[in-house]
């Protein structure tokens, strides 16, 4: 690839760090990233931000994923604390370099809104940055500023801002949404994340590998095996040392058997946004069902412990297996049938037919990842695109719709379950033999990893330094991207509407709060 702007390429060696790196000067950053090439299967993933010794105290890494299994990587060093910002050619990069501000204190030349996002002024003040070395390894306190007031778009006669949050019932946490309107119809959505921001890179900074996966694992709790598997992956690249077949195969029985717990507990919140009680409840007990032989062959109901960097924790051995491949299909299907008769309720499809819309094109250009990319057209799946663990042995189906309504992202979950379902049995015929552990002894250096989570792409990017402990580690969440282009979705839709189409995301706030 050939690049503008001042700007040279290179290659890492695959086997540690499988990238294709573009070096630019700052000020050259966004006319190199316009000259990228616009295949469908570029997605950015995000911006890894390190703090060095001067004179180049900065160091950022843009990241995007390329259809010809490649990473494309572009690294800025620069002195001066302003960077020019690249949200105006690429959108997907807009809360991430907001976060970058917050937590590090970079400035991006041009970005239409800084400040305020993941720090919330009114308990920390612009003056916090907890993610310096200098912060120390609990952050920094500072002047909290005024309560917080959100920049009003809509100014018509009778317009109104409708407070949603961040106070919920139930299990939701900490999320407030401000929906502006001239009557039912919202004409401009924001979202506020980080009431319970948790500072989990810093965290982990200093500890070993071993120590830091009980982090990963509980960014968010749901999706447990999916950050193991990243981090783990990334741990073992590093090192050169892969985890041994069985381990790898058992490893995608785990996240299949887990993508198919979230996607039922998905399915369930769609059904009940709608008020239809009775199938919503029918479709939260066989999540229970689920996480209950979770807890009885693997001892947690979410798989926590079982994915370490060189293997796994554990084998359940083949009964154990069999078992599981064979409670999975009853709960398949009867959550298939549920789903199926659904389809003959015309209350049920008039909540979700045509409302919140995302094109194929829109999506793109929001950077949306997961069932709800793939409800939009995209044939984005890590799983066959980029192959991990044991997927390179059984490739999955991917489900795709074109719709990009409400009803769409509905059917790519559900058809995701059959695909899941189709794929655990295959693997309890196909895992071989052997250890579920090797030796992982990793050194000094980078590495990263993507997964295909149940909500989309996943990507840990992971720094060990000489000691082979943790010295930055970052985070790119499916959720994260996916709230940031949820506005979209529900612009022009009645309030009414909005938690139906909030449901259909599939999102989680632990992922983005971490």
């Amino acid at each position: 690839m050939s690049a503008g702007g001042g700007a040279r390429t290179g290659r890492e060696g695959p086997e540690r760090f499988p990238a294709r790196i573009i070096y630019t000067a700052a000020a050259d950053l966004p006319a190199v990233v316009e000259q990228l090439p616009s295949a469908p299967g570029r997605l950015f993933l995000g911006l890894v931000v390190e703090e060095q010794e001067p004179p180049t105290p900065w160091h950022l890494q843009y990241w995007w994923a390329e259809p010809d299994s490649s990473w494309l990587v572009v690294d800025v060093a620069a002195q001066d604390p302003s960077i020019p910002s690249i949200s105006a050619v690429e959108f997907a990069a807009d809360w991430p370099e907001r976060e970058a501000e917050d937590l590090f204190g970079i400035a991006f030349a041009g970005h239409p809104q800084l400040g305020d996002f993941v720090l919330h002024d009114e308990d920390f003040g612009e003056s916090a940055v907890p993610m310096r070395q200098v912060a120390g390894g609990h952050g920094t306190t500072a002047a909290a500023g005024d309560a917080y007031r959100p920049p009003r778009i809509v100014e018509a006669p009778g317009g109104f801002l409708m407070p949603v949050g961040p106070v919920f019932s139930g299990i939701q946490e900490s999320v407030r949404f401000l929906l502006e309107t001239v009557g039912e119809e919202i004409m401009h959505a924001q979202v506020r994340l980080f009431y319970k921001y948790r500072g989990v890179e810093k965290l982990m900074e200093g500890h070993a590998p071993d120590r830091a996966l009980l982090l990963a694992e509980r960014v968010n709790g749901t999706q447990a095996t999916a950050h193991a598997l990243a981090f783990a992956t990334a741990v073992e690249r590093m090192a050169g040392a892969p985890a041994p077949m069985r381990a790898q195969m058992l490893r995608t029985l785990l996240a299949e058997w887990e993508r198919i717990r979230s996607h039922v507990g998905t399915l369930a919140g769609i059904v009940e946004s709608t008020g239809l009680s009775v199938p919503a409840n029918h479709l939260i007990a066989a999540e229970e069902r689920l996480l209950q032989q979770s807890a009885e062959h693997w001892g947690h109901r979410y798989l926590f412990g079982l994915v370490a960097p060189g293997g796994l924790t554990g084998d359940p051995g083949p009964a154990a297996l069999g078992a599981m491949a064979a409670e999975a299909e009853r709960v398949v299907s009867d959550v298939l049938r549920v789903c199926d008769r659904l389809t003959f309720d015309n209350s049920f499809l008039d909540r979700l037919e045509m409302v919140g819309v995302v094109p194929p094109a829109r999506a793109a250009t929001l950077g949306l990842v997961g069932p709800v990319r793939r409800a939009s057209g995209a044939e984005m799946d890590f799983r066959r695109s980029h192959p991990y663990a044991g997927y390179d042995q059984v490739p999955p189906a991917v489900a795709v719709e074109v719709e990009g309504d409400g009803y769409a992202r509905f059917r790519v979950f559900r058809r995701e379950l059959e695909a899941s379902l189709h794929l655990i049995q295959q693997l309890v015929h196909k895992i071989p033999a052997g250890p579920v552990t090797a030796p992982c002894s990793p050194g000094a250096g980078w590495a990263a990893a993507t997964v295909e989570a149940p909500s989309g792409a996943l990507t840990y990017w992971v720094r060990l330094d000489d000691h082979g402990r943790i010295r930055r580690c970052h985070i790119m969440p499916p959720s994260l991207a996916n709230w940031h282009g949820l506005p979209d979705a529900v612009r022009d839709y009645a309030f009414q509407d909005f938690p139906i189409i909030l449901a259909t995301y599939g999102l989680s706030v632990a992922d983005a709060d971490r």
